[in-house]
């Protein structure tokens, strides 16, 4: 099959990216691939990409380059195709609807695979029938805005596929969208194994991984962290990700040096790949308030280190089995947080066991694995409907004329979003 990717920035840092890479990655290898991103920003891509596959761009940020595109008149108008109610909303205009129209309009694929509900809402409004259109959701239905559930869910009937990263966020898209026609899977992110061997030796560190936002909660991290370090003050706390710079980041930081933890506990900023660091650290630890999936957990895992994480929805309880391979804590919670750490760090047996079982598990999130399975489901769809794209028009014009009927019961769509 031929199978495309499209999505915000392949140039940049983040999980979607990360999880984009390593499925086009492994399905390369069976498949004919491509991965097209609306931004450029920087010359070469933060993670590595396999050299069979063709990555592009759509437009050109990169300043001081004889393609740099950012001035165009076209870029400073507002978007009309993306939604207006996405995040990333300010990011997109008249440009990148143009762009990305075009794109669509000359598509070969067998699949067309969008990465964010923006992309996605491209997908369905101007790829051209015939390829398999499938919407990944790599955030929750309740991430997303009522406003922003009701512009998908008049949309959404014209995928073939709506893909998310757990099965109970799944199951929340089959119960609270009107989808028929549509099929529903879980897929979780892939994650491929160490290419090195874990060192026998740790370092005495707690490693945690992630953008420098509130939601990841490293104000409370830091302060178990704090509770860790009065016992065991030979341990340490480093924190990966971008937004050192900004101003979360600085938050961090300021509270770091107002508990005198600067010889304890550090803000060591973006790296990709992060692969090194897990096989260094004893332990890993995740405080977030929301997980769509948590794929620092499962790369941590994948290294032979067991992670502390906050029992939070939707991803640990479906990664973590908790007190084999890693521990559950309650959201918030400062004192379970450093109590389960400071167990893990005490007990060297414990710890070992807990890594051994948290390698084995997480070898289900093996590349190739869910590659496998994603392209089987896609061929058993594009089997389905054929390789006509007429009976595909014919299905999305029927799939389209149930949902329009179904949307003059007004009162019954609000009273399930609420």
């Amino acid at each position: 099959m031929h199978i495309s990717f499209l999505i915000h920035n392949s140039f940049g840092f983040g999980g979607t990216i990360r999880a984009t890479t390593n499925l086009a990655n492994a399905l390369v290898e069976q498949h004919d691939v491509e991965i097209v991103s609306v931004y450029r920003h920087r010359d070469s891509p933060a993670f590595p990409v396999h050299p069979h596959i063709r990555l592009r761009h759509l437009v050109d940020l990169r300043k001081g380059t004889p393609g740099y595109e950012g001035d165009l008149p076209e870029s400073r108008r507002p978007a009309a195709v993306f939604p207006r109610n996405e995040t990333q909303y300010p990011h997109y205009s008249r440009l990148t609807d143009q762009r990305i129209a075009q794109y669509l309009s000359t598509l070969t694929s067998d699949v067309i695979v969008g990465t964010r509900p923006g992309l996605n809402a491209h997908i369905c409004l101007q790829a051209k029938r015939g390829p398999l259109r499938v919407g990944q959701e790599h955030l929750t239905f309740r991430n997303h805005a009522r406003s922003l559930r009701l512009s998908l869910r008049r949309l959404y009937p014209q995928l073939d596929m709506l893909t998310t990263t757990t099965l109970a966020d799944a199951n929340t898209y089959r119960r609270r969208m009107m989808l028929p026609g549509v099929r529903i899977e879980a897929f979780p992110n892939p994650v491929p194994a160490p290419r090195s061997a874990p060192s026998g030796d740790r370092e005495k560190v707690v490693v945690a991984a992630g953008r420098l936002v509130p939601s990841k909660r490293y104000d409370l991290l830091i302060r178990a962290f704090d509770r860790v370090r009065s016992v065991r003050p030979d341990w340490s706390l480093r924190i990966f990700g971008p937004g050192i710079a900004g101003g979360h980041g600085l938050q961090l930081q300021r509270l770091i040096e107002e508990r005198g933890m600067e010889k304890h506990a550090f803000l060591m900023g973006a790296v990709a790949p992060l692969e090194s660091e897990w096989l260094k650290a004893g332990l890993a630890a995740s405080a977030s308030d929301h997980e769509s999936f948590g794929m620092t957990i499962v790369e941590a895992m994948r290294c032979g280190v067991p992670v502390v994480s906050t029992d939070c929805p939707l991803g640990p309880r479906e990664i973590i089995s908790d007190g084999v391979d890693g521990r559950l804590v309650p959201m918030g919670n400062e004192k379970a947080l450093a109590q389960n750490l400071l167990e893990l760090i005490n007990s060297d047996e414990l710890r070992q066991r807990m890594a051994e079982a948290a390698r084995a598990a997480s070898a289900r999130y093996e590349p190739a694995l869910v590659a496998d399975r994603f392209a089987d489901t896609c061929a058993q769809l594009t089997g389905r409907h054929g390789p006509s794209g007429t009976l595909r028009t014919v299905l999305h014009q029927t799939r389209g004329s149930v949902i329009g009927a179904a949307y003059g019961i007004k009162d019954a769509v609000k009273q399930r979003l609420n």
